[in-house]
């Protein structure tokens, strides 16, 4: 399958690796928390067949490079420079904070042309004006000292990891990798705000957004998923049975697929 990595500049001179798979309407794919262009790599090899689809590193993580201060405007701009660099408009897709990311670029003007989002990781029961729990205070201080290893336990663990789980996941091959973009974590807390959903900017969007949770997830997941779709003018709602947070990519692909190509 025709692959080409390329690099596009943001707006403060950040570049942003991404790499594009297939040909067709193009779908730009937003990765979440500790997400690189290689998590998305199996999505990607699946939509390739009927879109060209764009994967890349958010700023900070993989062959991206990274600019201080973080800011979630620069973000939002690095999604920009992406899409302008593969004709100026494309549907998009995110996952967990990512497609929060992408909310808040459609808000803000991104010319995305329809938008697809798996399970936002909103708190249903959180108000507008409610200060954020001390979870974001804690990850800096961990990776201020030094421990990236400790701040990527508290966010699994914060997420619902079970403890026997997470003890093993320490021991993988995959938790060096896992770290090694621990220091990102603070970014995403700040694209989630405090955790409430941002009604005022959901009805900003006119795009067609397709909001997907999976039938097994925890409750709130679920309500979030749907109170998201519907704040949103032109929000649908659809569930994935059997699944949780860690959709399979053949699964969520089909839906994906007819959603973009409708």
């Amino acid at each position: 399958m025709s692959r080409t990595l390329s690099r596009a500049r943001s707006g403060d001179g950040t570049l942003i690796a991404y790499e594009v798979w297939g040909d067709g309407p193009p779908v730009v794919l937003v990765g979440g928390a500790l997400g690189t262009a290689a998590t998305d790599a199996p999505l990607a090899a699946l939509l390739a067949q009927r879109f060209t689809v764009v994967t890349y590193d958010r700023r900070g993580r993989g062959a991206s490079g990274d600019t201080a201060p973080y800011a979630v405007p620069r973000e939002i701009e690095d999604l920009a420079a992406v899409i302008e660099e593969i004709g100026g408009s494309a549907s998009v897709h995110g996952m967990s904070s990512g497609g929060v990311l992408a909310l808040r670029a459609a808000a803000a003007g991104v010319p995305v042309t329809q938008l697809s989002l798996y399970e936002p990781p909103f708190n249903p029961s959180a108000r507008l004006d409610q200060r954020p729990a001390g979870y974001g205070t804690r990850l800096r201080e961990l990776l201020a000292q030094g421990r990236p290893g400790e701040a990527l336990a508290l966010h699994l663990s914060d997420t619902g990891m079970p403890a026997d789980t997470l003890a093993r996941m320490r021991s993988s091959p995959l938790w060096a990798e896992l770290e090694s973009v621990a220091h990102t974590l603070p970014r995403d807390h700040e694209v989630m705000g405090n955790g409430s959903v941002p009604s005022f900017l959901l009805r900003r969007i006119g795009a067609r957004v397709m909001v997907v949770d999976g039938g097994a997830s925890p409750p709130w997941t679920r309500e979030a998923a749907r109170l998201v779709a519907q704040t949103l003018p032109r929000g649908r709602h659809r569930t994935l049975t059997g699944q949780t947070h860690e959709v399979a990519p053949h699964v969520l692909a089909p839906m994906l697929g007819d959603f973009l190509a409708g």
